[in-house]
């Protein structure tokens, strides 16, 4: 696995992830987004942080743009959480997608956040070929989403 870490930078994390997760929290949603929360692997307690929940066919999927992150290390100890958008909160269980299967998502996610968050991606963006999401794979993980209640 992967240990590719992309760093929020100040504005990032101190101005826009503050916003979305405000309004997110007020139940807002800004072009998808949801506040994801995840026990700690090491604390056990609640860790939040603002998503975009992807939907592809039907199916709910979490991409870290950033890499191998806090909260998928979380993600994969706690195998699930919540996804929040204001008073609701969708319980989930989750599956990591394999790196084979993560080109059309990553795809998908490009096309939708590109804007957002296409500085993470290498110059990788939706119209590059298989290869290079092929490439970039191990960089990002996925998470399949199944909401339990």
């Amino acid at each position: 696995m992967s240990t590719h870490v992309q760093k929020p930078g100040w504005f990032t994390v101190n101005v826009l992830n503050r916003a979305v997760a405000w309004l997110t929290r007020r139940g807002v949603s800004v072009r998808g987004s949801r506040v994801l929360a995840v026990r700690g692997r090491k604390s056990g307690q609640w860790r939040t942080t603002p998503v975009n929940l992807l939907t592809v066919d039907g199916e709910h999927y979490l991409v870290a743009p950033r890499g191998h992150v806090q909260w998928t290390h979380n993600m994969r100890a706690a195998g699930g959480g919540e996804l929040r958008l204001g008073k609701t909160v969708d319980v989930f269980t989750a599956t990591e997608v394999g790196d084979d299967d993560k080109g059309p998502l990553l795809r998908a996610y490009l096309r939708r956040w590109k804007a957002e968050v296409g500085a993470f991606f290498g110059g990788v963006g939706p119209d590059s070929s298989d290869e290079e999401l092929r490439r970039i794979a191990p960089d990002h993980p996925v998470f399949r989403i199944t909401v339990t209640s």
